[in-house]
């Protein structure tokens, strides 16, 4: 029987490292094929909404961070270190196009339409869509017409997307649970919650293939 992997992988599209995350676990994905090609590989993205109380029209990002990290010294060393990792995994991330901190219940909404009603490439370049939109365009992933735009871009049926605008009063209903702690992004993988945080592609990769181990081959 050909061996499968089930990864399920908890994001949220405001967080710089869930799009660094998502290009690593690419990496590993594609290292995993080349490895073992015989293995199949299935990827479910699970909505994870960070910051629910946000309002319909968005927080001043900087502000946000400002009071969030304590100042702009603080604010200008993380978006540093961000940086640094972004380029690591082949990211660039323009701070200083990204103007709001939107909502994010119409986004997840939309990704969970696409998740349960669309083709994976649809999923896929609708998710890359919304995570570089905001990071290096700085696209405000809040506003039911962006998230149009790139709906309709991936091959949705208006009819089908527009009632999934609800706004930031309805609260999206994610699917599952989460890690435990509320981050982003984090791995599951066939069912064991294998990572959190946009690890490197070596160690997703490793926890792949540890998963596909025998159970009896694992040392007690």
């Amino acid at each position: 029987m050909k061996p499968v992997l089930h990864i399920e992988v908890g994001f949220d599209v405001i967080c710089p490292w869930c799009l660094i995350g998502m290009r690593n676990l690419q990496a590993a994905i594609a290292r995993l094929r080349a490895c073992a090609p015989e293995v199949a590989v299935h990827v479910r993205w699970r909505g994870v909404q960070l910051l629910p109380n946000v309002p319909a029209a968005g927080w001043p990002f900087m502000e946000f961070y400002r009071q969030r990290l304590g100042g702009d010294t603080a604010v200008r060393r993380r978006q540093a270190q961000v940086s640094e990792a972004a380029a690591a995994a082949g990211v660039q991330i323009d701070y200083q196009r990204i103007r709001n901190m939107p909502n994010t219940a119409d986004a997840h909404r939309l990704l969970q339409h696409a998740a349960r009603n669309g083709s994976a490439a649809q999923r896929d370049a609708l998710l890359e869509r919304l995570l570089t939109g905001y990071f290096q365009r700085g696209e405000d992933v809040g506003d039911p017409a962006v998230l149009l735009t790139h709906g309709l871009a991936c091959g949705m049926a208006r009819a089908d997307i527009a009632p999934l605008m609800l706004g930031a009063a309805v609260p999206f209903q994610a699917d599952g649970v989460g890690n435990g702690n509320g981050g982003v992004p984090y791995y599951v993988v066939n069912g064991k919650l294998v990572a959190s945080g946009a690890q490197p592609p070596e160690v997703l990769l490793a926890a792949m293939l540890a998963a596909l181990e025998p159970a009896d081959a694992v040392a007690p």
